[in-house]
């Protein structure tokens, strides 16, 4: 009797524990949900360039150099791959949130004459500093997420850097909220990028735990996750709605902001349901142990059948798990899988980001003074974009899936033709342009963090995918560099150059796009390239 006492006890206090365990998997979620909201510090960009670009008064060519910098930061992401394999991972968010702090913090200062004697290399250097320190906060995030939802990983990491997309979006509307329309935006926007990731990381530090859930079945995990897919779609819809000018004319930005900030808690639901279920389960074991006093060998089998169901789900999930090699950096770099990898993302969503980061430009020499606007929209199609891929795998559980390289092949096919609509000169062609390449960008951007995990392993997956975006600032620096020169030579040439040494009209960007367009068709290429030698494995899974 009393063997199976404590048996029954046991089993309750195992099932107690897992619960909770259970809840704060989702609660780690939501905070690398707040956390991604606001770690894409370097989207919101082109909303200040042009007005760092008179601040400074540097030229072109110098502005591209810092769009560059803050992406060259990525060529050392791999120390934070390292750190958190060292490091706990409270201490690495806390790392590269005070990075922030003192990348963009500094130039904060020197703007409101707070430093001076600050030279251009100076502010190079600290931007490099400050893009630096998304890696560090990404690492975080996608260690956690992928070792919390191990057999999800697809979808629980699509869903958590699809609000990086969003991250231009909220500071352009913080900026609109608390910051009048006299004051300058590049003041607005570098002090709210070195404060609020290190305010937002203190807060949710406590809360990014590593942990498994041993009783968590599928239905469980399929219902997590409905939920919030439910509030993320309605939280992009939101945004996009909030673009559109009649809905803008009529909500002020601090309502706009309020309805952005009260969608962010709403996955806050998903916790605090499982907490609540699992103190009513709690309640009625607990009742149930009073009323009963004798058990019966057959309750003991049942316990035992419910354990051995338990050790069988977690070797199930472990199989979900497929990759095709666990392997370091150094065997990585050998194969022919990386480069066809490394060098479609670098045709493909690099790109699309050099594009990104150079939308003020692009809009002001079309003659388009909604460049905040642009950016608002940019954010909200690439947090669909990024969206799109975890979207795909909920709801094709159990079903054979479109390969990662295949679904590449599919995306870069439609931002090459975007490009080629940029040659129109017409308003419509560059909001639809804009969305388009948002779209494509933010999904490739999503879609990559799986196919280093599958293609490349787990174990090493921190350091691997820090290598993988180092062609970001290699991009970045040979693309968006190209089109700066070819900005200045088509305005002496054409005569568009204006007092304030920018270039005017469509002549400034227009052979960049071809360029970019034919680019894009070459990495398309690769992408079905790496799909024919990747299918056997894919078709396997």
């Amino acid at each position: 009797m009393s063997s199976s006492s404590f048996s029954s006890s046991s089993s309750t206090s195992s099932s107690s524990l897992s619960s909770s365990s259970t809840a704060l998997q989702w609660l780690s979620l939501v905070g690398i949900i707040w956390l991604q909201s606001i770690n894409g510090t370097n989207t919101n960009f082109p909303a200040y360039s042009s007005q760092l670009k008179e601040l400074l008064s540097i030229s072109q060519i110098q502005l591209n150099n810092l769009a560059f910098a803050s992406d060259a930061g990525k060529l050392f992401g791999w120390f934070s791959g390292l750190a958190s394999l060292y490091l706990p991972l409270w201490l690495v968010l806390i790392i590269g949130s005070t990075l922030g702090l003192i990348g963009y913090g500094v130039q904060y200062l020197f703007l409101t004459n707070h430093i001076s004697n600050l030279s251009y290399w100076h502010v190079f250097l600290l931007t490099f500093l400050a893009g630096n320190s998304i890696c560090w906060i990404n690492t975080v995030c996608y260690v956690v997420t992928i070792r919390n939802f191990l057999s999800h990983s697809q979808v629980a990491v699509g869903i958590t850097t699809s609000y990086q997309g969003l991250s231009a979006k909220v500071y352009t509307n913080v900026v609109d909220a608390f910051f009048s329309p006299q004051q300058n935006k590049a003041r607005a926007f570098l002090l709210l990028n070195s404060v609020l990731p290190l305010a937002i990381g203190l807060i949710v530090a406590p809360i990014l735990r590593q942990t498994k859930a041993t009783s968590n079945s599928s239905s469980d995990y399929y219902l997590g996750f409905g939920v919030i897919f439910v509030i993320t779609i309605a939280t992009g819809i939101y945004a996009v709605v909030s673009i559109l000018e009649f809905v803008s004319s009529k909500i002020s930005s601090l309502g706009v902001l309020i309805g952005i900030l009260v969608s962010l808690f709403l996955p806050l639901l998903v916790p605090i349901s499982f907490k609540i279920n699992q103190l009513v389960k709690s309640w009625h074991e607990n009742r149930e142990k009073l009323r009963v006093y004798h058990y019966t060998l057959e309750e003991n089998y049942i316990t035992n059948t419910n354990n051995d169901e338990v050790k069988e789900s977690d070797e199930e999930e472990e199989k979900e798990v497929c990759v095709r090699e666990e392997i370091g950096v150094t065997l990585m770099v050998k194969r022919i899988d990386f480069w066809l990898y490394f060098f479609v993302y670098f045709f493909g969503a690099t790109i699309g980001l050099v594009f990104l980061n150079n939308l003020g430009q692009i809009a002001e020499s079309r003659g388009s003074s909604n460049t905040s606007s642009l950016v608002s929209l940019s954010s909200s199609f690439g947090f669909f974009g990024r969206l799109m891929p975890s979207l795909m795998d909920y709801f094709h559980r159990g079903r054979s899936r479109i390969s990662r390289p295949a679904c590449m092949v599919a995306l870069m096919s439609p931002m090459s033709c975007a490009f080629f609509l940029l040659q129109n000169s017409t308003e419509i062609s560059l909001y639809i342009s804009t969305a388009l390449i948002g779209v494509c960008t933010g999904a490739i951007t999503s879609i990559a963090v799986s196919t280093t995990t599958e293609l490349f392993g787990t174990k090493n997956f921190s350091v691997n995918h820090n290598v993988v975006v180092a062609n970001i600032p290699m991009g970045s620096f040979i693309f968006g560099y190209s089109a700066a020169i070819i900005y200045r030579k088509e305005g002496y040439n054409s005569n568009n150059i204006n007092h304030h040494g920018k270039c005017m009209g469509m002549d400034c960007y227009a052979n960049t796009f071809k360029i970019w367009s034919c680019f894009c068709l070459f990495g398309t290429f690769l992408a079905l390239i790496l799909y024919v030698r990747t299918r056997k494995f894919y078709s396997q899974r």
